[in-house]
Formats: C-alpha cells, sequence, structure tokens
C-alpha cells in the first residue's frame, strides 16, 4: 500500500468523524431549542423531546471516541493531525455537557411544571440570554467546520455578552428577593435555570478556543484577549 494512499485514506478517517461531530452538534441544537420551547412555553411534551435526544447524543460521544481511539492507535498522528483529534476529543465532550445543561433545564421545568408555580416565573425574560447561547454554539461548530481562527476570536467576545445578560439577570433576581420575599423560590429556580444557559456559552467559548489550538498551535484557555489575538495573527 503506497504512502499516498495511507495518507488519502486517513484524511477520509479524518473527515469521516469531523463530520460525526458536526452531526452531534446539530443534534444538540435540536436538544436546545427544545429545552428553550420547554421553559418559555412550559411544555412538558418538549421536555421528553430533551429527554430522548439526551440518549442519543450519549450514545454518540461513546460512538466518537471509540472511532478517536480506533484512529490514533492505527494511524499515529503527528503535529497539526495529532491536535486535530485532540481538538475533536474535547469539543464531542463539550458538546455531551451542552446536552446534559439543555437536560437540567427540561428537569427544572419539569419540577416546575409539577409544582404548580409555572405561570407565576418570568421565564421569557431568559429567552434572550438563550437565544445568544444557543446562536454562540452555532457559530462555533460552524467555525470549527472552517477552522476559522478570526471567527473564533470573534465567538470569545461575544460570550462576554452572554456573561453580561446572566449578570443582569442575577442583579434583577436579587431586587425582585429583597423586596418580597415570597419570590426567593421561585427566583431560585430561575438562577439555575440562567445558570444553565450561561454554561451553554461557556462551552462554545471552549470550542472556539479549540479551533485556535488545531489551527496555531497555541493553548489559548485562560489568556486574555490581548494574547488571543496576538497568537492568531
Amino acid at each position: 500500500m503506497t504512502d499516498k494512499h495511507l495518507s488519502t485514506q486517513f484524511d477520509s478517517e479524518l473527515n469521516g468523524v469531523s463530520s460525526r461531530v458536526m452531526e452531534l452538534g446539530g443534534l444538540v441544537e435540536t436538544q436546545i431549542r427544545h429545552a428553550i420551547h420547554a421553559l418559555t412555553q412550559f411544555s412538558l411534551d418538549a421536555v421528553q423531546d430533551v429527554y430522548q435526544i439526551e440518549i442519543r447524543v450519549n450514545q454518540m460521544e461513546i460512538d466518537i471516541d471509540r472511532e478517536l481511539s480506533s484512529i490514533i492507535a492505527r494511524r499515529q498522528p503527528t503535529a497539526r493531525d495529532l491536535r486535530l483529534l485532540i481538538a475533536i476529543s474535547k469539543t464531542t465532550a463539550n458538546l455531551e455537557r451542552v446536552g446534559d445543561e439543555a437536560t437540567k433545564i427540561a428537569r427544572m421545568v419539569k419540577s416546575i411544571i409539577e409544582s404548580g408555580s409555572a405561570r407565576s416565573l418570568p421565564s421569557s425574560e431568559l429567552r434572550v440570554a438563550a437565544d445568544l447561547a444557543s446562536g454562540l454554539l452555532r457559530k462555533a461548530l460552524d467555525a470549527f467546520a472552517r477552522l476559522d481562527t478570526a471567527a473564533a476570536v470573534t465567538i470569545l467576545k461575544e460570550d462576554d455578552a452572554i456573561d453580561q445578560e446572566f449578570d443582569g439577570f442575577v442583579r434583577k433576581l436579587i431586587t425582585y428577593m429583597m423586596e418580597d420575599p415570597r419570590t426567593i423560590s421561585s427566583s431560585l429556580d430561575l438562577l439555575f435555570l440562567a445558570k444553565a444557559i450561561e454554561r451553554i456559552g461557556d462551552h462554545a467559548k471552549n470550542i472556539a478556543e479549540f479551533i485556535i489550538y488545531v489551527v496555531k498551535g497555541a493553548d489559548v484557555r485562560h489568556s486574555s484577549m490581548e494574547d488571543i489575538e496576538s497568537a492568531v495573527k
């Protein structure tokens, strides 16, 4: 078997596992949409949809990890190819955790519905943050598919908007609780939901950092924006 044939086969395997990650990303995006629908409409049907997708997400994570292990064992990749496989593994883990956050939202919504306090919660205020987080994940997956470092830097900056939305929402909840202690229980429920949404944005940010790692070979986790932009140049 020629080196060229081996290289072509390896490229095919890399493309195949990358496609599986994009498929997983699409599945998780659907899960988020159902979770947001469950939250804003207090829909038990949407809650069940989230639970069903969670089963598929978990299985896909296992399948992708198995495939990655096989490729690494057989091909023994180096340099950028190895960085790509590592980044795919970490991206897969982050996507599975996004699915976990969507499931947390669904589980809390189910609990709120069953407690009978659903309509008293201003859950629609979380929609802005949820849409921001979902959009950021979509952009991160698109940037990962293209290994676009410029888009990755933009995503890292946009995550600040979600953090600001979360901080503003927390301040509002604190005001509610101070003005009327009877809102403490429902406000804590909303805080739990808001934190889950914020974590979705954090995972999108992680995926953006992996893009820079693959292309530039630089680990920019916990780095300042100035250092990140310097690494990308």
